[in-house]
């Protein structure tokens, strides 16, 4: 056993960890003494060490040894950086390695230069807090294997420098330490402070470690916004759904069922908008389209509901067809075949050859109301239902929707009769039926329009443009850019609104595109049959709002890509205000055509089928013409 002291009588004694006298030595503090056995012992009888110190050496490089060192770095280097499925094992109750006391404690980074005589081992030995009484940094390196002051110094005067906290754990060992060689880096010394998983204190320390929410996502990621402590019963969120949380407090409350605007839960209320619209706003989707009675459908519809200028996908789609195709249903499974399985078709009605369409995002159903309809004719000579309106409302969330598409009376000078088909449709349309009025003090029974929040009135309303064929064509051979407000000149809808004898109260967004009637089918020029009509902007899409810029029109264009009839499809692309609303009113509850959903998601997948097997008979034929 080494005796504390150094065998040169001329400096002061050193002592070693276990003298007795170490507490009698000024200097930095110290740690209590742990008492270590080593093999070796210095004697004082050998002249040689009385006349001169002890110069500590580095033992001889082995390449064994130099291995040892390279896995040991690797290793705490694994202990430092744990990955997500080592954090997985940890919340699960089992340490990855092996429950090392060094895991449980807080760590503090290695220095680059590390003292001489000291081996990659006794470095990682992390810091851990004091004990009350306890001393400055304790050396565990002062008498193991003959190295002395040197190594003390070094490590001394670092702690000092940087004034860092003391490397080693003060608390005592339950258990004596084993044997150590010369090797610092020992087996024997790295698996002795082994913690039980069944003590009592390591539930703790694990506990510590698992206070972080996002334990699953690896410790250098952000914490997710949705995830929580799953260890905890309190807990109403889940660690990977998307899913909006849900308080018990809120389920067990039943105010939201007298209709209160500010209810939390409400299904129709300000928490749910805000959920799903934080801006308050939904995109709204608006088309009309005479089809002049074709059997034949285009064989593409994406120009018409998913146009190349809109980047998203609306809300809510509306179209509206006059003179529609004989199968009707035929029609509708085009639609929801075109937008896919995240719309539904949430109403659809008909009135004669008047067809109209409401598809919606499929997680929007429930905030709608029940949907009403109705209907007027204005040419009752007809046995076929040509002419008229057809009006679709229903509430979503607080703002009351109306929607109507019209045929009225055609003729170069029938401005007249057209004027009369709006009155019948204003005053007979008998909506809403069931729903409720939002704001019943602003209506007016004489006048549909006026019932409700947001109104878009789509159609072939027929008015024409006056001057004859010669002079529209005229203007047509001008520039594109300035032709059409040329154009809207001659138009007799624009000249009726400014008089106020139509559309009272009614917008147009600005039109930017070419007249969408007359064109010979299949072509893109106009009428060249004897009768010669001349181009006209039939076919319009106008809106009413009673909240001003409640209603901003993002896009109003036509569809030249659509052949099949002499009109050309009219739509309009809307931001639409949304406010919130009551739950005592009568719900649709998610209702919706069911059968026409599975029929158009059958439908893209033949099609799909069809493609895929097009291209590879085409790619094999394409080998075989090479060879």
């Amino acid at each position: 056993m080494l005796k504390g002291l150094l065998p040169n009588s001329d400096e002061e004694p050193v002592p070693c960890l276990g003298s007795p006298a170490a507490g009698d030595l000024r200097g930095p503090e110290r740690s209590p003494e742990l008492p270590l056995d080593t093999p070796e012992q210095v004697s004082n009888e050998d002249p040689q060490a009385q006349a001169r110190p002890f110069t500590p050496k580095p033992p001889p490089p082995r390449p064994r040894l130099e291995r040892a060192l390279s896995l040991d770095e690797k290793g705490w280097r694994k202990r430092r950086f744990r990955t997500s499925r080592e954090d997985l094992t940890v919340r699960n109750g089992a340490s990855p390695s092996g429950g090392s006391l060094q895991d449980e404690t807080p760590r503090t980074p290695t220095r680059s230069g590390s003292p001489p005589c000291l081996s990659a081992s006794l470095q990682e030995i992390p810091t851990a807090r004091r004990a009350p009484g306890s001393g400055g940094p304790s050396s565990w390196g002062n008498c193991l294997s003959g190295m002395i002051s040197t190594s003390l110094d070094l490590l001394h005067r670092e702690g000092a420098s940087a004034g860092s906290a003391p490397r080693l754990a003060s608390l005592l060992s339950p258990r004596p330490l084993p044997a150590m060689g010369r090797n610092v880096a020992s087996e024997g010394l790295r698996t002795a402070n082994k913690v039980d998983p069944d003590h009592a204190d390591y539930k703790l320390r694990l506990q510590a470690r698992l206070f972080r929410a996002h334990s699953s996502l690896g410790p250098g990621r952000p914490p997710s916004p949705l995830a929580c402590d799953d260890c905890s019963l309190h807990s109403s969120r889940s660690t990977f759904s998307l899913l909006a949380p849900i308080r018990a407090k809120d389920v067990r409350s039943r105010s939201y069922l007298e209709g209160s605007l500010l209810a939390s839960g409400a299904l129709m209320g300000a928490d749910e908008l805000a959920r799903y619209f934080p801006d308050r706003t939904v995109a709204l989707f608006v088309a009309t389209w005479n089809m002049q009675g074709q059997k034949e459908l285009p064989p593409n519809l994406d120009e018409l509901l998913l146009p190349a200028e809109a980047d998203l996908a609306q809300d809510l789609y509306v179209v509206g067809v006059q003179e529609g195709c004989s199968d009707r249903r035929e029609w509708e499974t085009r639609l929801q075949e075109t937008l896919g399985p995240h719309y539904v078709m949430l109403y659809s009605a008909a009135h004669g050859a008047l067809y109209m369409s409401v598809l919606i995002r499929r997680d929007l159903i429930w905030f709608c109301s029940e949907v009403e309809s109705s209907t007027v004719t204005t040419r009752i000579v007809s046995q076929i239902k040509t002419k008229g309106a057809l009006g679709v409302s229903f509430t979503f969330f607080g703002t009351s929707l109306l929607f109507i598409t019209s045929h009225f009376t055609s003729g170069d000078g029938k401005v007249g009769e057209r004027l009369v088909d709006y009155s019948k449709t204003v005053q007979g349309l008998a909506l809403p039926k069931n729903v409720p009025d939002t704001s019943p003090y602003r209506s007016d029974a004489a006048d549909v329009t006026t019932r409700f929040d947001e109104v878009f009135w789509f159609g072939d309303f027929n008015f024409r443009l006056s001057g004859g064929r010669a002079t529209v064509e005229a203007i047509l051979r001008q520039d594109p850019g300035s032709s059409v407000q040329a154009l809207l000149q001659h138009d007799q809808l624009a000249r009726e609104m400014q008089r106020g004898s139509i559309f009272k109260g009614f917008q147009e967004p600005d039109i930017h595109f070419l007249p969408s009637y007359k064109f010979d089918v299949g072509k893109d020029s106009y009428d060249s049959t004897s009768k010669q009509r001349t181009p006209s902007y039939t076919d319009r899409v106008l809106f009413r709002s009673r909240h001003k810029d409640d209603i901003c029109p993002v896009k109003y264009s036509s569809c030249p890509g659509i052949r099949t009839s002499d009109h050309r499809p009219v739509y309009g692309l809307f931001r639409v205000k949304v406010r919130p609303g009551r739950d005592n009113i009568p719900l649709a509850a998610g209702k919706f055509d069911r059968e026409l959903y599975l029929l158009g998601i059958k439908r893209r997948i033949s099609r799909e089928i069809q493609r895929q097997q097009a291209l590879k008979s085409q790619h094999a034929s394409a080998i075989c013409t090479v060879s």
